[in-house]
């Protein structure tokens, strides 16, 4: 192991300061290391390390941390302070969060000593030492390199938040004093997505809907359309037997936003062509500007839009319509009665093309691709008939044959053909090939398609039937990516919803905010409104300041309803965490003093839906611009008495009793003097003439002129390396055990004057 003369092994060049406020074990390792070489691991990118704490105070640092090579790529891991009771792994892991042990792990657990992708420490003299694992260095330090992959060992980086960490062994694998992480990113990523944060009861970014109002002002509705231009919400009703004085049969339409009725279209021509009460069964499509072409029954075709007192429309010949949907022009519709399939031209009533399939009663069209998908539910087939030619293309086998007819319906981004037969949706390709069987517990009634955000929307409603113990009176809404048909939402229930009045049918807002599903047998609709639990956007990061200085941490989330935010604070390694008081906006501003070193800091996002958090990170204090002035006079009047790295070590030692301002410090000359004897005495008077800082220096001068026997001015002949003053290594170390324990004394005196403070 190597490391830059006056720094601890892990500090990274440049992090000095640091090391100064270091315990005294940290010296001794520092002195031992100056004069026992090892070989230095390889370096990824230098560019962007990053260190972080852990809840007993050691220090992990990562090489490089951000831009990785998904394919592969070698970085250093250093470390100090760990404890030589536990043995650790080092390796990248799936990041779970604070107090979850992170897992899966790049390479496993390394019980080999073969892997390049893990490390295993133990305290020296453990049994595993050797051929499979390293030992800690002193004051618990290590130096190794691994090599991580984006992907690998039912790891994936590009899908989960991963980190760069320690963790105990197996042999204590509950204990989770040994985690420390640091989030890294692979190349066009950030540090620690994906995942938009912690959530702390749902997943980050967790989609839900939730019942936002309910319209009773309907009827029995049996069909609804989200007109696309007015904006109006058209529902097709039939009568509702529970409100016995008003028949509410006919075309309605309402305010979206709280169902208040805007017209009330009851009127159509019947056979004769006098206009009577007509139910509106079923909602082909919207017409231009406002309005909708729909089924009434038995063979009615009509037209309406809002303020019409009654729909204009044709009576057509031959069997009941069993479905509708638009033309091939803008002035036909495509109609099915029965197994019949024919285009008729609106105004008239004449049918332009007809065809006459196996069976079948319910169709969807796919006018993008020409094409209308027949579905015989009875037979267990599924036709393409071809809107060119008018003729059947293909027959298809609905898997597990017969069943209770739900809907047919085609997603218009991809073609895709979704059939709803009883407890299963089956999802066709364009060209008619079975891709994907989705299962529920309740019947599937109704499909809609939002085609910006490729979701599928279905609604399956319960049997109704309470002696079947498969029904419970519930239905549910679930939601689906349109590509990989994976749940794009939590499931939601739908109390009430049942088929025994009929099938349900719903409405989708363009954007998915707002869904709209109809409960015939309780004559509502229920408008549910999109949640999103808060999903972090921008995550604060590690921060290093110097005393006194002003610093900012910042973090931002998405979510609906808009989320709050809160900060929390942990003195103690991330083990506890308390709220920090009136802190309740994006950044986070305060001035930084040295009792908060090592504190980690933390933002809590919340909204209805849930719970989110950034992750962890840590607030290193380095000592005023003053302090560090003073250590490092300190640190060049002991190079006029040695002139050597062992002067540098000597610096740090002082700096303890220097921690909180420039002034002397009785301590730290007073136990120097103690070491050095005179020599102390010599060194410290040059140095006293450079403020505290001489002082400091005076530690150093002991170690380096003192052990030589000369003075502090004399010391300059030395040659400024332990060689030249003919010192061995166990000298230079039984010496800087006398400074650790004045280092260890200053330090604990000056930490009980700032500990309390936030």
């Amino acid at each position: 192991m190597t490391s830059t003369p006056g720094t601890a092994p892990g500090t990274p060049p440049g992090d000095r300061s640091r090391l100064r406020r270091r315990a005294g074990t940290a010296a001794v390792a520092a002195l031992l290391l100056a004069g026992v070489p090892a070989g230095a691991a390889v370096s990824a990118d230098a560019g962007t390390p990053k260190t972080a704490t852990g809840p007993q105070g050691q220090k992990l640092t990562v090489s490089a941390t951000t831009g990785l090579d998904p394919a592969g790529q070698k970085i250093r891991v250093q470390g100090e302070g760990y404890g030589l009771t536990t043995g650790i792994y080092v390796a990248l892991c799936k990041d779970n969060g604070d107090n979850r042990v992170p897992s899966p792990c790049l390479g496993g657990a390394d019980m080999s000593g073969g892997s390049k992708t893990s490390q295993w420490i133990v305290p020296p003299g453990d049994p595993y030492e050797g051929d499979l694992a390293s030992a800690f260095g002193p004051g618990g330090t290590f130096d190794v390199e691994i090599e991580i992959t984006e992907k690998g060992d039912g790891l994936d980086c590009a899908e989960v938040a991963c980190s760069v960490v320690t963790r105990a062994d197996h042999r204590a694998a509950g204990n989770r004093t040994q985690d420390v992480r640091i989030p890294v990113a692979f190349a066009g990523q950030e540090p620690g997505e994906p995942g938009g944060g912690e959530g702390v009861d749902v997943p980050a970014g967790t989609v839900s809907y939730k019942s936002a109002a309910e319209f009773t002002t309907a009827g029995k509705p049996l069909d609804l359309l989200l007109h696309p231009d007015s904006k109006k919400l058209y529902v097709g009703a039939d009568n509702l037997p529970d409100t016995a004085d008003i028949d509410e049969r006919g075309l309605h339409v309402l305010n979206p936003e709280d169902g208040t009725s805007e017209s009330w279209i009851s009127q159509a021509p019947g056979s004769t062509g006098a206009l009577r009460a007509s139910a509106a069964a079923r909602i082909a499509g919207p017409l231009p500007g406002d309005g909708v072409v729909y089924n009434y029954p038995l063979r009615g075709v009509g037209s309406a839009k809002s303020g019409d007192e009654a729909a204009s429309g044709v009576w057509l010949a031959g069997s009941t319509i069993t479905d509708i949907a638009p033309g091939t022009t803008p002035d036909t519709v495509l109609v099915a009665q029965g197994a019949t399939l024919s285009e008729i031209e609106r105004a008239t009533g004449t049918a332009t093309r007809t065809l006459t399939l196996p069976g079948g009663t319910r169709f969807a069209a796919d006018p993008e691709r020409g094409a209308v998908w027949y579905t015989d539910f009875t037979a267990g087939k599924l036709h393409r008939v071809d809107l060119a030619s008018f003729t059947v293309t293909g027959s298809f086998d609905l898997p597990g044959g017969p069943g209770m007819a739900g809907f047919t319906e085609t997603d218009p981004a991809t073609g895709a053909v979704w059939v709803g037969v009883d407890r299963s949706v089956l999802v066709f390709d364009a060209a008619g090939t079975l891709v994907k069987t989705l299962v529920g517990k309740d019947l599937a009634r109704a499909a809609a398609f939002d085609t910006a955000t490729g979701r599928a929307y279905v609604v399956w409603q319960d049997g109704g039937d309470l002696s079947d113990p498969a029904n419970d009176n519930n239905g549910t809404l679930t939601v689906y990516g349109t590509e990989d048909f994976a749940p794009a939402a939590k499931d939601l229930s739908l109390p009430g919803n049942h088929s025994q009045a009929g099938a349900a049918s719903l409405a989708v807002e363009p954007g998915g905010a707002t869904v709209f599903v109809t409960s015939p047998a309780e004559g509502k609709i229920t408008r549910l409104v999109r949640q999103v639990s808060p999903l972090v956007t921008r995550a604060p990061e590690d921060l290093t300041a110097k005393e006194g200085e002003e610093v900012a941490l910042t973090a931002e989330a998405e979510g609906t309803p808009e989320p709050t935010v809160r900060w929390q604070v942990s003195t103690d390694g991330a083990q506890t965490w308390q709220d920090v008081e009136g802190a309740t906006e994006p950044a986070l501003t305060f001035t930084a003093r040295t009792a908060q070193d090592g504190y980690r800091y933390r933002a809590e996002f919340r909204n209805d839906v849930g719970t989110t958090r950034t992750a962890a990170v840590t607030l290193t204090v380095t000592p005023a611009t003053g302090g560090d002035s003073g250590g490092d006079t300190g640190g060049t009047g002991d190079a006029s008495n040695g002139a050597g790295s062992t002067g540098g070590d000597g610096s740090t030692g002082g700096d303890g009793g220097t921690q909180s301002s420039g002034g002397s410090t009785t301590d730290g000359s007073g136990s120097t003097g103690t070491t050095g004897g005179s020599t102390g005495t010599s060194g410290g008077s040059p140095a006293a003439a450079g403020g505290s800082t001489g002082t400091a220096g005076d530690s150093g001068s002991t170690a380096g002129g003192g052990v030589a026997g000369g003075t502090g001015t004399a010391a300059t002949s030395g040659g400024g390396s332990l060689a030249a003053t003919g010192a061995t290594v166990m000298s230079v170390t039984l010496a800087a055990a006398a400074l650790v324990g004045a280092g260890v004394l200053v330090h604990r005196r000056a930490r009980r004057r700032t500990e309390g403070a936030l």
